[in-house]
This record gives structure tokens, C-alpha cells and sequence, in this order.
């Protein structure tokens, strides 16, 4: 399956169509239940939606959905989450024997009835061309996604390697999360003992050492905004977020840092205090080319 970054770069969805389809968000709410409306009534009148739909709390619950759908492509934010949404979609059509001709009709209603709603809410020609046209990026988007499911139930049936390899990417997703869980509690009770150790160190206060116990609680307090940033990456990413390399190398940069305080206070030889300053400067000089990296890759 290809990335969602992949796919919006195809389809060309650019952060004006973006910003567009963010704007288009009232006119769209306004008319939200209108176009559910149109597509349960167009499900309901098909065989397999009269068959499935008897109950009326069943109907309700697939009305919201739609609903939910139709408003959430114009929320955003585009990201890995909203990629999964996408393909959970897919996968309950699959599982409840929707054949994916339904799937293309119901994208089809939906266009049409928000291109009616587009022509009549916006001022000029041009503005109205543009809302349509990013309209439809990002309605193909959701159909392209959620289709790759119908694709991928094919494979896996007649498939037996493909099979394996699904297995395996289920259960390798499955431990990545159970490892990242590990590294979330992991960062939370690091950064506990780094609440600790800067008390324990501004406690030093009380000892009449003002001189000492400044600079100790200096560096403690950046070990703890270190490790804040460190649990910050990491729900970014599990949000969806890029991983942040910058971040593992403001750890060391931070570690020298507070080694060459505590080494100033113990007066320590010139020769220790020389290679301190020329690690600051080096990872200093890594941290800088690192970030000027991720900044190149937004």
C-alpha cells in the first residue's frame, strides 16, 4: 500500500487546496445533513441497503457516519490519522460484503451534490473552479484509500504469501505499539526522576550554598526540559509526526553541557574543561545541521 504522502502528491493536494477545503468548512456544515440525506436515501432504495438497514437505530448510526465523513474532509488535519480512517472505512465495507461499485456510486453522489453546493455559494467563476477542484482532490483521495482495501481482500484470498506477509505486518504493527506504550511509561517515570532531581538539587538552596546549588539546579532543569521534549516527539509521532532526530542529539548536547557546570564548580583540570568545550562545540555544530535538515524536509 502506498504512503499517504504518496498519494496526495499525486493528486497534487497543496497546502492552498488545503487551506481551501479548511475554509469551505461552514458552507459544508450547513448543507451536511442535506447530503446525507441524499446518499442513506439512494442506500436504502439499493437491495443490499434495504436488507441491512430493517432496524432504525442501524440507519441513524450509518447517518452520523456519513456525516462524519463528509464534514472530515475539510477539517483536517491530512495526517496518518486521518489515513487509518480512511482505511478502517474500507475495511468494514469489505467486511460486510460491500461490493466496491456501491463505494463508487456513493463518492459519486456525494460529488455531485457538493459541486451543486459549491456553484451556489461562491461570488465569482474562478473561486468556484478552485473549490471544486480541491473538492474533488480531496474526495478521489478518499476514494483511492478506501478502495486499496477492496484491492488487498483480493490479494489476500488468492494469495497464500501475501497472507503471511499481512500477518506478519500485523503483528510487527501490533509490537511497535506495545513498544512504543513501553517507551511512553518509560519517558513519564525519566521524567518523574528529573522532577526529583531538580528538587533535590534547588533544595541545595536551603544549605546557604547559593553559588553550587544555582548552577546544579541549572543543569537539572535542563535534563527536565529535555526530557519534556522528549515526550513531545514522541506523541507527535504517534500522532503522525515525523520523527525528530534533533531531539536525541539536544540530550547529549544537554548531558556536556550540564557535565561542564558541575566540572566548573569542582574546578576541575584545564585538560578536562578543553575537551568539555570542544564536545559542546561539536555536538553544537551536529544539533545545528540536524535541525537545518528537518527544517529542509518540512
Amino acid at each position: 500500500m502506498r504512503s499517504f504522502k504518496e498519494i496526495k502528491d499525486h493528486y497534487n493536494l497543496g497546502p492552498d487546496d488545503i487551506l481551501r477545503l479548511k475554509h469551505l468548512k461552514p458552507i459544508m456544515e450547513e448543507h451536511a445533513d442535506k447530503v446525507a440525506s441524499e446518499l442513506s436515501s439512494w442506500i436504502l432504495s439499493t437491495k443490499i441497503g434495504s436488507q441491512a438497514l430493517t432496524d432504525e437505530l442501524r440507519r441513524i448510526h450509518l447517518f452520523e457516519a456519513q456525516k462524519g465523513w463528509f464534514l472530515a474532509m475539510f477539517e483536517g488535519p491530512y495526517d496518518t490519522k486521518y489515513y487509518e480512517r480512511l482505511i478502517r472505512i474500507g475495511i468494514v465495507h469489505v467486511k460486510n460484503g460491500v461490493d466496491a461499485h456501491y463505494l463508487n456510486r456513493a463518492v459519486n453522489i456525494i460529488r455531485s451534490v457538493g459541486i451543486r453546493i459549491l456553484r451556489g455559494s461562491c461570488e465569482t467563476t474562478d473561486e468556484t473552479i478552485e473549490n471544486i477542484l480541491a473538492f474533488e482532490k480531496i474526495l478521489d483521495i478518499n476514494l483511492d484509500v478506501m478502495t486499496s482495501s477492496y484491492i488487498e481482500e483480493e490479494i489476500r484470498n488468492y494469495s497464500p504469501v501475501y497472507r503471511v506477509k499481512s500477518t506478519l505486518v500485523n503483528y510487527s504493527e501490533k509490537f511497535i505499539q506495545i513498544t512504543n506504550l513501553v517507551l511512553i511509561f518509560a519517558l513519564i517515570g525519566l521524567t518523574v526522576g528529573a522532577i526529583a532531581l531538580f528538587v533535590k538539587d534547588a533544595l541545595h538552596l536551603l544549605d546557604g550554598d547559593l553559588e553550587s546549588a544555582i548552577i546544579s539546579s541549572l543543569g537539572s532543569l535542563l535534563i527536565l526540559w529535555v526530557m519534556i521534549e522528549l515526550m513531545n516527539t514522541e506523541v507527535s509521532h504517534l500522532k503522525g509526526s515525523k520523527f525528530r532526530i534533533s531531539v536525541f542529539v539536544s540530550v547529549a548536547l544537554v548531558a556536556v553541557i550540564r557535565e561542564t557546570m558541575i566540572a566548573t564548580l569542582k574546578h576541575e583540570q584545564s585538560d578536562m574543561m578543553v575537551f568539555l568545550i570542544a564536545a559542546i562545540l561539536v555536538i553544537g555544530l551536529v544539533y545545528w545541521l540536524v535541525i537545518k535538515g528537518e527544517e529542509r524536509q518540512r
